[in-house]
Formats: structure tokens, C-alpha cells, sequence
């Protein structure tokens, strides 16, 4: 087969671009960018590329899902309470507690719940996996070494004091180098960018572009400027938010649910509460 020796292979085209060593990081990346705006790599490579040496920065409590936003099950509840609570918030892995949030005891797997609904012996206890904990300032790149040799899926962030500061998924850190996975806060169609969840509040894409969310939530944005809502919220903050993040936008209270260090990726949208009038003593 003729392999046309005329023209270089992707891989001697990458070979000359980087037969000189970098001199740093930025030199690195510059070299990247330039090969991509030359054809040479894939865009989405670049991309990948760039958010695995940004990862390497990066430390647990920049990604983690805050202690506030924790959904845990708890041990004195009912099966079924739990069960509904499962359903309810989709998820696949929970803290289990005790007392309260510090009180972690271990890691509950949704899936074991249909031991239970199938009749056989069950014991919330007992199907506990163990629970890992990791300190704030882990950096992620030892974290998903950790996570793979150790084949978890989540861990309990601790801080200074050794008090839950949140958790934090294989997901997380993964979603720091391909960008966002599909996951429980994602949406089941292409179009269906703002739904309804079962506590009355709307998830949104950021995605949205401002007309949808203005028909949508009778509000008057702009989109000169931006086209879409994860635009809007940028502008509002003037940088990427945090996950977590909360901006108040004509009257809406928009909650950052999931964002990385690159882009934003779904919101959670509600009607501010209207201040009190007089306020109880």
C-alpha cells in the first residue's frame, strides 16, 4: 500500500514542532495552540492537553462539591425514606451519616437498595463501603492516581480541623481534563435546556441563550454582549465563577451547579425570596 512517503505523518509534523525542549510551561502550550491553529492536533486535544497540566495545579477544595450541596443518607432513617430521598436526588454513591455531616460512617451505593426490594436480608450497615478522606490541598492529579489504584469513585473532604468539608468524585477531577460528563444534573434531550426539578427549582444549561432564558423566566437581559446565561453570570461576577457561587439576577437567585476551571456548565435557577417587610423578633 502506498503510504504517499512525499508527505509527513501527524507524527513527525508533532516531532518537528517539538524537537526543541520547551523551555516552560507557556512555551509548551504555545507550541500546542500553534500546531492546533495549524491543523496539526484536534482542537478538543488541545484542549484535553491543556486541562491536564492545569490539573496538576489544581487542589481538592477548588473542585469539590461543598459541604452545603451534600446529599447523605442517614443511618436512623427508614428504608424507604431513603429510597424515595435516593430517587429523588439520582445520584449513584452518598455519605452516609450519623449524627450529622461530620459523622461520616461510610459510603452508601444506590444500587444496593434493590437487595432490599428483592426480598433478600439487608442491612444499611452492612452494605456500607468504607469511606476515604482527603484534605483540602490534595492536588487533584495524586487524587486520580489515588482513585485508581484504589478503584473509588468519591472521597470526604476534610479541612484543617478535620471537620467535612465536602466531597469530591471521580467525576470532579475527570471533568478538569474532558470537560463536563454526562451525569444526574445533566438533560435528557439536546433542546431541553431549563427543567423543572422536584424542589421547584429550574436546572439550566448555560448554554441557554438569553432569549429562551428571557421567555422562559420573563426577564429582560440584554444579549448584545452575551448570548448566552453562563455568559450572563460571568459578566456579572467579571471571571469564571465557583461552583456553589450564588448571583442574584433581576429578581432570580442563579446558583452555580457545576463549572470548572474553563467554562460553566449548569445552573440552578429560582425566584429570590421577597425581603420581609418586618421582620420577626
Amino acid at each position: 500500500m502506498d503510504s504517499s512517503p512525499g508527505k509527513p505523518s501527524l507524527i513527525e509534523r508533532l516531532s518537528a514542532i517539538l524537537s526543541r525542549e520547551p523551555e516552560d510551561r507557556d512555551d509548551l502550550l504555545a507550541r500546542l495552540r500553534s500546531a492546533c491553529d495549524r491543523n496539526l492536533i484536534d482542537p478538543d486535544a488541545l484542549s484535553i492537553i491543556e486541562g491536564a497540566l492545569q490539573m496538576s495545579d489544581m487542589k481538592v477544595g477548588e473542585v469539590m462539591i461543598p459541604r452545603a450541596q451534600m446529599d447523605v443518607v442517614h443511618l436512623d432513617d427508614p428504608i424507604d425514606r431513603i429510597a424515595s430521598f435516593v430517587v429523588d436526588t439520582a445520584h449513584s454513591r452518598f455519605p452516609a451519616v450519623g449524627e450529622g455531616k461530620d459523622d461520616v460512617v461510610g459510603i452508601f451505593l444506590a444500587k444496593d437498595l434493590l437487595r432490599y426490594y428483592a426480598g433478600r436480608e439487608f442491612d444499611l450497615r452492612d452494605m456500607l463501603r468504607p469511606a476515604v478522606f482527603v484534605p483540602e490541598s490534595k492536588r487533584l492529579n495524586v487524587l486520580l492516581r489515588e482513585f485508581r489504584v484504589s478503584r473509588n469513585h468519591m472521597a470526604i473532604v476534610v479541612d484543617e480541623y478535620g471537620g467535612v468539608a465536602g466531597l469530591v468524585t471521580i467525576e470532579d477531577v475527570l471533568e478538569q481534563v474532558v470537560g463536563d460528563i454526562e451525569d444526574e444534573y445533566d438533560f435528557d434531550e439536546a433542546g431541553d435546556s431549563i427543567r423543572l426539578d422536584h424542589n421547584g427549582r429550574y436546572r439550566v444549561k448555560a448554554t441557554t441563550e438569553i432569549v429562551d432564558f428571557n421567555h422562559a423566566f420573563e426577564t429582560s437581559f440584554s444579549d448584545e454582549d452575551v448570548d448566552t446565561v453562563g455568559g450572563l453570570v460571568i459578566r456579572q461576577l467579571g471571571r469564571l465563577p465557583k461552583r456553589g457561587e450564588v448571583v442574584a439576577l433581576d429578581g432570580l437567585r442563579v446558583q452555580v451547579m457545576r463549572a470548572d476551571s474553563r467554562r460553566v456548565h449548569t445552573l440552578l435557577v429560582e425566584r429570590a425570596p421577597a425581603p420581609s417587610e418586618s421582620p420577626q423578633a
